[in-house]
């Protein structure tokens, strides 16, 4: 049998646990609450006296980045075809490779060009960490913002909300980024 814990003295003054954080789902929603002064954004927690900013916006898609990132991909591709050419003596001129790779690319350029302005919610901290989550319209994200913005205020107050992640490259919770510093990655959930 093993021991039982001793009795601290200070145990009866501890407040009840937190309850658990909630990691995402497959469909990349998160549970946003206000709990006893801490913001949880699916696991992550932030205390809210240590909360900078709420915003929400629209934000768009960066048009110069698009671009790069097609050029980038097009030299690829090009430099694989001047490889593959060089390699079997030019017998390869009849084949559409890089042509199809290229129609490929600019109708991915398209896409990432005309896509629609995305609401979002940001949450800043003064340590630097940034939280970004969605809603599909920005009402909705205002409305939450404000919330926030109350429960900053007014130690009492206690909400829950479902958000959408921003970026779904992260499958394991919320994205984090954080600025300064060397070679700092951010958090890796």
């Amino acid at each position: 049998m093993p021991p039982t814990p001793p009795e601290w003295p200070w145990a009866s003054s501890l407040p009840p646990a937190s309850p658990a954080p909630q990691a995402p789902r497959r469909d990349g929603t998160l549970i946003l609450k206000v709990s006893r002064r801490i913001l949880w954004v699916g696991s992550a927690a932030l205390p809210l006296h240590n909360i900078t900013r709420v915003e929400a916006f629209m934000i768009k898609a960066d048009r110069g980045a698009v671009f790069v990132r097609f050029l980038r991909w097009l030299i690829v591709a090009a430099l694989i075809y001047a490889a593959i050419n060089y390699a079997s003596d030019g017998g390869v001129e009849g084949n559409p490779v890089l042509l199809v790779v290229g129609i490929a690319l600019f109708l991915f350029l398209l896409k990432e060009l005309f896509q629609s302005p995305t609401p979002v919610l940001v949450v800043e901290t003064a340590g630097g960490s940034t939280v970004v989550v969605t809603l599909p319209t920005v009402h909705e994200l205002l409305d939450i913002a404000g919330r926030i913005a109350h429960a900053i205020d007014n130690p009492q107050a206690e909400f829950t909300a479902v958000v959408q992640q921003y970026n779904h490259t992260n499958n394991f919770g919320p994205v984090v980024h954080m600025n300064g510093g060397r070679n700092n990655r951010g958090i890796n959930l």
